[in-house]
């Protein structure tokens, strides 16, 4: 088995433990809601039974993320052994890493709480990114071209990976929250019952609060993404700022990340509008990534895929 072919099955097998992970998960989640529905009713005899396949459930969903994150990685390390260089050079290299920090944002933060509630948000991520980066986004390891050939490569693109993950993460969590109060609400297709595992969520002001801390790191990283990044435009092609699609989408996101944190902290923005706010700044990484990047040409046309 060449270096090559390891990188395609851990990560093809990654991505299978992480829809594992999205259905164990689910599960546990639907269980809770019946647990508690089950508490309520004062003729419900089962509590033991219950509590102990919600425990089967989540071993077999936190067993598979961790196996599948293991093997993730092995994937991303193994692209760039077969490439020669730090895995960050295209869209496939980027879907690959930046789905592999979200995961590793939720396991840290799943050891230290209960933060199931949007452990099959993050397992659905992982899955569908890893899988479109296979199926669409492929590209043969070669040698980095000649702008990318520096040593910004390993400063400014990892910093932007590890942002991405961490508002993949904060932009689950917001739309947990957003999904949860409208459902609180009464809200009519919010009370779907494929839509009834988010009433094992709490209440919508502690997913506000994770999606804060989440955002306030995310925004440090993406600052630093966007200095290091007119650092290196300056080393490459001798200007700061150029008005490049991608240098203006990322400043765009900047701002709706910026204004999200002032009018939380400052003017007093809490639930739903913080919520969609948060949820807009990550809609525009996705965009920044995947239109910008396939469809719109400028200096930072590196996704690595023939036009």
């Amino acid at each position: 088995m060449n270096v090559t072919t390891l990188s395609v099955m851990a990560l093809w097998t990654a991505a299978t433990l992480y829809a594992i992970a999205l259905v164990a998960y689910s599960a546990r989640l639907g269980q809770v809601v019946e647990a508690r529905s089950a508490k309520r009713d004062a003729s419900s005899t089962k509590p033991d039974a219950a509590s102990a396949t919600r425990s089967r459930a989540f071993g077999i969903g936190t067993s598979s993320m961790f196996v599948g994150a293991g093997l993730h990685l092995v994937g991303v390390v193994a692209r760039g052994i077969d490439a020669g260089h730090a895995p960050f050079s295209n869209m496939y290299e980027f879907a690959i890493a930046g789905s592999l920090v979200a995961v590793i944002v939720f396991l840290i933060l799943q050891r230290n709480r209960d933060v199931t509630y949007i452990a099959p948000g993050v397992a659905a991520v992982g899955a569908f990114v890893v899988v479109t980066a296979l199926r669409l986004w492929y590209v043969n390891a070669t040698g980095l071209r000649p702008a990318l050939d520096s040593y910004w490569l390993v400063i400014h693109v990892p910093i932007a990976v590890t942002a991405t993950g961490v508002f993949a993460v904060s932009g689950i969590a917001s739309a947990v929250q957003l999904v949860r109060d409208a459902r609180t609400r009464g809200v009519r297709w919010a009370q779907a019952r494929i839509v009834r595992p988010v009433e094992a969520a709490p209440a919508p002001e502690r997913l506000e609060a994770l999606a804060f801390r989440l955002n306030a790191w995310g925004f440090v990283l993406w600052t630093f993404t966007v200095m290091t990044g007119a650092m290196w435009a300056e080393h490459a092609w001798g200007r700061f700022w150029g008005w490049d699609p991608k240098e203006v989408w990322s400043f765009v996101i900047w701002i709706i990340y910026a204004a999200y944190l002032h009018a939380r902290t400052t003017q007093g923005w809490a639930g739903r509008r913080a919520a969609i706010l948060a949820v807009a700044g990550f809609v525009a990484i996705v965009l920044n990534f995947t239109v910008v990047n396939l469809f719109v040409q400028g200096l930072h046309s590196y996704s690595g895929l023939k036009a």
